[in-house]
């Protein structure tokens, strides 16, 4: 079973929409003994909040199920318990880097990476864009479970 953890600032946002965006495409190709799937946060800002309500406006638009969760904090020993841990950005990395300590087993990628673009996944945060972050979520999803 591969162990996925999906990270951002706050685990509001796209931390949580490439959490349930990945579970649904398992899902739908027959796959959920194959991976365990979760998302949290490098900050504490957002601890024990739900998703952020226009992310889940957004994957309800979109017919992508989601269950109410609460925001956590990535600790030292989810980089022993996750086979891949993925950012949604620079920063994010740095973060984890800081966290974690060094990457000495290449677990740490950004998701947009599994495109071929190594960019930052947009934050809705800032934008208010919640539909250019799920596009770059679903196409980044889809080619990471081509790979697995």
């Amino acid at each position: 079973m591969k162990k996925i953890l999906f990270v951002c600032h706050g685990n509001i946002c796209r931390s949580p929409m490439a959490e349930f965006v990945f579970k649904n495409l398992v899902k739908e190709a027959g796959r959920e003994s194959d991976f365990f799937i979760d998302s949290k946060a490098t900050s504490t800002e957002e601890i024990g909040n739900d998703m952020y309500p226009p992310a889940k406006a957004k994957l309800r638009e979109e017919g992508i199920p989601f269950t109410r969760r609460s925001a956590r904090q990535i600790t030292r020993s989810d980089y022993d318990n996750f086979d891949l841990i993925i950012g949604m950005d620079s920063a994010n990395i740095r973060n984890m880097e800081r966290i974690f300590g060094p990457d000495t087993e290449g677990k740490l990628k950004k998701l947009l990476s599994f495109t071929g673009n190594p960019g930052d996944i947009a934050d809705p945060w800032y934008s208010g864009d919640f539909d250019t972050t799920y596009i770059q979520v679903d196409a980044s999803c889809r080619a990471l479970l081509s790979l697995y």
